[in-house]
């Protein structure tokens, strides 16, 4: 939605409220030329959470869409993801071949759907874990919903598999990075209550899964440009053992 799309909304659902602009700039804790502003569609340096604070007083929820490119943004994302994917696949092949490894897993049970990025199976042990793979961390409290959801389907999603496990895990794998790095630390009481296992603890995890665990751990993935001449990419991939602070 653009900035005048925006502003006619607010300025739509005020009068539907039979509201003033100062009625609600009263409730928002702004001043009556900001939402005059707003409604215009004329954010200017509004600061972000002044709009959601409008916004918010009306009952509406605000959220921000980067576009770049046309679809472009898609494409990049989805090559991120990929990219940690592949990487995270490939290190479980070659490190600990024992694990059976079904990706991009969809389920529907009881009226609750999702997808599971790898769903991973030690027929050995007996163990079953899912990994979710997070090229960005933006909400927590969603994170650990969808995650704690899924753990707990968890049977029943690898019993359609023929899989029946005597434990069942969860594994965060979070693309590293400064800005995930910064938004994990501001949550890590959270966080790590959820999932308290870190990278030191994890590849001995996987080497002998003996008990049910929950860990977040960070991935760093690191491709080099096309050179000239046109050769293939040479990608570093590497795990970063590093407990998330």
């Amino acid at each position: 939605m653009d900035d005048r799309r925006f502003g006619t909304t607010i300025r739509t659902i005020r009068q539907r409220k039979k509201w003033r602009q100062e009625d609600l700039a009263e409730r928002a804790h702004v001043s009556p030329s900001l939402v005059s502003r707003i409604e215009r569609g004329q954010f200017g340096e509004i600061p972000l959470d002044r709009i959601r604070a409008v916004a918010g007083a009306l009952g509406v929820r605000t959220q921000l869409t980067a576009w770049w490119r046309g679809g472009d943004l898609d494409l990049l994302l989805n090559r991120r993801h990929s990219l940690l994917h592949e990487a995270v696949v490939r290190h479980i092949r070659d490190r600990v071949p024992d694990w059976v490894l079904a990706p991009e897993v969809s389920f529907s049970i009881w009226g609750e759907r999702g997808v599971i990025d790898i769903l991973a199976w030690h027929p050995g042990r007996r163990a079953l874990v899912i990994i979710e793979l997070k090229t960005d961390i933006v909400d927590v409290n969603d994170l650990i919903g969808s995650v704690d959801r899924k753990r707990r389907l968890g049977r029943e999603i690898a019993a359609q598999r023929g899989w029946d496990p005597d434990t069942v895990s969860v594994w965060i794998i979070v693309a590293d990075g400064r800005t995930n790095r910064r938004r994990v630390a501001a949550h890590s009481a959270m966080l790590r209550t959820a999932f308290p296992a870190d990278g030191r603890a994890m590849p001995g995890w996987l080497r002998a899964p003996t008990r049910a665990i929950a860990g977040l751990t960070f991935w760093r993935v690191a491709e080099r440009r096309w050179p000239a001449g046109g050769h293939h990419p040479i990608r570093r991939i590497r795990s970063d053992r590093s407990p998330a602070t």
